[in-house]
């Protein structure tokens, strides 16, 4: 089984969300630090339909969930 790796912008894109980098580095900023009590797909900043596809990439270790753990680690190292 081949696995893809994906980037952050491929997330932001996935997630509906502006993904150019500036883009990307501001998000992280503006919702740096996410408490560590705070799981990632908890956070209050995602719709239901983003923390939805979080939890479940990430339950499932599919393709998104290493650059998904890596977002998660961005945001709480800010």
């Amino acid at each position: 089984m081949s696995q893809n790796f994906h980037r952050f912008s491929e997330l932001f894109a996935q997630l509906g969300l502006p993904n150019r980098e500036s883009d990307i580095r501001g998000f992280i900023i503006i919702h740096s630090p996410l408490p560590h009590a705070v799981a990632l797909h908890d956070a209050p900043f995602w719709t239901p339909s983003q923390s939805a596809f979080l939890r479940e990439e990430w339950l499932k270790d599919a393709d998104w969930a290493e650059i998904i753990d890596q977002l998660n680690s961005a945001l709480r190292s800010a």
